[in-house]
Parts: C-alpha cells; sequence; structure tokens
C-alpha cells in the first residue's frame, strides 16, 4: 500500500473531513452567538466530489477518515454520503464528531452505514450551565447519547473543554458519569482559534493540574486507545473507562500529528494552528483527473508545517474552528 509522508517523516494516514460549517449549537469559544456568515451549499463539495477527494486520499494510504462539522448531522443525507464512503474497501475506520443535538434522529442509520465510532462534544452536565456556554439544550444531547448506546456505537467518547470559572469544577462530574456509562472521557484545552477562541483563552486551564487532581480520587493508570488521536490516556482502575487528555498549548503533540483537515468547501487545512492550506475544490471542478488530484495531494502534504504557534502567535489563527473543520 502507498504511504503519504511529509517532509518530517510522519505518515499522514487520517483525514478529518468536514460536510458543513454550520451548526445548531453556539459555543461561546467557537462561534459568536449572531455568527450568520455561514457559506452557501453550493460552495460545499458534493457528495460525488467528497467520493473523489477521500478515494484519492485512500490510494495515497489514507485508512482512517472522521466526518466533522460545524455540526455534521446538519448536512441533509449524511447517511447516504456515508454510505458511499464505506463502499471504499481502503477506508477501514470511519467515526464521527457531533455535539449529538440531533442523533437520536440519525443514529441507527449512521450505524447502519458504516460510522463505527462517535465523538460527542459536552462541556457541562448541568442544563443551565451547558445552555449559557452552547446555547442548547442539555436533555437533546443526553437523548442523542442514549441512542448512540441503543445503535453500538463504540466507543462514544465525550469531548470536555476544560474551562477556568466556566466547567473546571465539573471534570470529577464528568469521569463519573463516563465510568457509570461506559463513555471514554477526553478532556481538551482551549486553543487560540478565531476571535473566540482567543477570548476563550482566558478561561485556560493547564491539564496536567487537572490530571493530578483526578488521580487524588481516582487510580489512574497508564494506558492506550485505537483511532490515531492526540489524546495521552489513562484507564480508571477497575473499570473499563478511560480518560484521555488534550493539550495542545501545555504540551503539544505536532511531532506525532498524522492528520490534515478537508473544510466543506474543499480546502485542505495541513495544520490547524497554521494558515496553510491547499484549494482541492477548484481543481475538482476543472476537470482534474484522478492523477492529478494524487499529484496535488502529494505536493500539498510536503508544505505540512511542523508544528502550530499557538503559543507563540495565538493571533495567527482568523477563521473560526467550524469554518477548519473538528
Amino acid at each position: 500500500m502507498a504511504e503519504l509522508k511529509d517532509n518530517f517523516n510522519r505518515s499522514i494516514d487520517y483525514i478529518r473531513l468536514s460536510v458543513t460549517d454550520r451548526c445548531d449549537l453556539r459555543c461561546f469559544y467557537c462561534l459568536p452567538k449572531q455568527f450568520r456568515d455561514f457559506s452557501e451549499p453550493d460552495t460545499w463539495l458534493s457528495f460525488a466530489e467528497i467520493e473523489r477527494v477521500v478515494a484519492a486520499f485512500a490510494r495515497l494510504g489514507v485508512a482512517k477518515l472522521r466526518i466533522t462539522g460545524g455540526e455534521p448531522l446538519t448536512r441533509r443525507d449524511l447517511p447516504q454520503l456515508v454510505q458511499r464512503l464505506a463502499a471504499n474497501t481502503s477506508i477501514q475506520d470511519i467515526s464521527l464528531s457531533t455535539n449529538a443535538v440531533q442523533l437520536a434522529r440519525d443514529a441507527q442509520a449512521l450505524r447502519a452505514a458504516g460510522v463505527r465510532r462517535i465523538n460527542v462534544s459536552l462541556d457541562s452536565l448541568d442544563a443551565e450551565r451547558f445552555r449559557r456556554i452552547t446555547g442548547g439544550k442539555l436533555d437533546k444531547v443526553l437523548q442523542g447519547l442514549a441512542a448512540a448506546r441503543t445503535a453500538g456505537f463504540q466507543p462514544i467518547k465525550i469531548n470536555m473543554v476544560v474551562m477556568k470559572e466556566i466547567n473546571e469544577d465539573e471534570v470529577e462530574a464528568m469521569l463519573a458519569y463516563c465510568v457509570s456509562q461506559g463513555f471514554v472521557l477526553r478532556l481538551i484545552e482551549t486553543m487560540p482559534v478565531g476571535d473566540t477562541g482567543r477570548d476563550a483563552i482566558s478561561h485556560y486551564v493547564n491539564l496536567a493540574g487537572i490530571r493530578e487532581r483526578l488521580a487524588d480520587r481516582f487510580d489512574l493508570v497508564p494506558g492506550m486507545m485505537p483511532g490515531g488521536g492526540p489524546a495521552r490516556y489513562y484507564r480508571v482502575a477497575g473499570t473499563d473507562t478511560n480518560i484521555g487528555f488534550i493539550t495542545p498549548i501545555s504540551q503539544h503533540f505536532c511531532a506525532t500529528c498524522n492528520r490534515v483537515r478537508i473544510s466543506a468547501e474543499g480546502m485542505l487545512h495541513l495544520c490547524l494552528g497554521q494558515n496553510d492550506v491547499v484549494d482541492l475544490r477548484t481543481p475538482l471542478r476543472a476537470g482534474a483527473d484522478d492523477r492529478h488530484l494524487e499529484q496535488i495531494i502529494v505536493d500539498a502534504i510536503q508544505r505540512k508545517p511542523e508544528r502550530h504557534e499557538f503559543n507563540e502567535q495565538p493571533e495567527k489563527i482568523i477563521r473560526f474552528m467550524s469554518l477548519t473543520g473538528g
């Protein structure tokens, strides 16, 4: 099988594919409450174009695919797209990142189509606090999670952005909840992506201290999880629950980065914390054949930067997280 490598000898075998920049929540660290300047659907890659891009990456050795947004469940007929992508036998793992607001509706169809693993954003188990953070209703997310368990997704990962004076006091309760439900918990440091992300940096929490705090209550044993993600994992002794710490600010993981992102508009983002981007949509719509498309991707990967500069240049990334792809 082909192997896609960048100039730093990192194998790129994982793409995060955004299918929309729109979202049905307004998490304050991601999107301004009144933001409406979304791209138009005709600028998004069509399902056929997405298939071609994914197939090109697959021929180059990419085996893992995560569907993201915005909120991917706002893209019409998403299970049909998943089914089409799952038909490519070179793609061995299809996962989904979602806020779960609409997951109760789509869980069974997505599981049948080929999604095996899901990540759900959940920053609080308190309904009023959840509303202040996201503008949404917690009960819809909990219903979505219940539907995901019934549908048989495994694992189900909870992503919690830990923020000082916002939800830092909830991490013990969130881990206890995940233990009771059989979910994986992943704690994430805030990142200065877009104006909203830079504003949220005032709530930044170094997760090293959180890990020590949790270890006082839970017996944490170093562990591992499949999936190729950036988290450093521990297992809660005596349970099947894992907890991961994603630390882009305090302890970056750039040396082992194996992923790139594709926006809904077909822009290939080579690093979340840099502005390196390659347009895939224009050559697609200009009639590029498969070989040309593959060469564009190979050349682009050679431009993948060594690391982000969140610490040195937090003002650098002006795009919102939802516009990049999760």
